[in-house]
């Protein structure tokens, strides 16, 4: 998730394309990487589930579900329409910008970190150990 934050700050950045098919090659493949690699694992923990519908059940579940829906949208059906339609740029989808808005929300997914250093004060101490042991390291 914090690589994804990462990638999103390089994209919002130096990606000047409106949609996806526009933008230069590595940021098609990495934005491809990272809508299969969420895919992955929202599939995943969907089959933890014992019974499939208490996923319905798991807030968190639902969230991802629902930015991992729009991710898809995003990267791949947009892009399959826009070929398919032979549409070359965003004039024919509109504003499809307004997508790469609703991408900050996975930056939220990040607020489990704080709910786990709540949790477990053990670990932000461990966290807090290994920085400094790494400067050592690097310096």
């Amino acid at each position: 998730i914090a690589l994804n934050a990462l990638w999103i700050w390089i994209d919002t950045d130096f990606n000047l394309a409106d949609v996806l098919l526009e933008a230069k090659p590595v940021f098609q493949w990495a934005d491809n990487l990272f809508c299969a690699y969420f895919t992955f694992e929202l599939f995943v923990r969907f089959r933890a589930f014992r019974r499939k519908r208490f996923c319905l059940r798991d807030a968190w579940f639902v969230f991802d579900s629902v930015l991992v829906l729009l991710m898809v949208l995003e990267t791949w059906v947009m892009t399959g329409v826009m070929l398919a339609t032979g549409v070359g740029g965003s004039a024919g989808l509109g504003n499809a910008s307004l997508l790469r808005i609703f991408r900050l929300l996975r930056l939220s997914r990040m607020t489990r970190m704080v709910r786990l250093f709540r949790a477990m004060p053990e670990l932000v101490i461990l966290i807090k150990a290994i920085s400094t042991a790494m400067r050592s390291v690097f310096y």
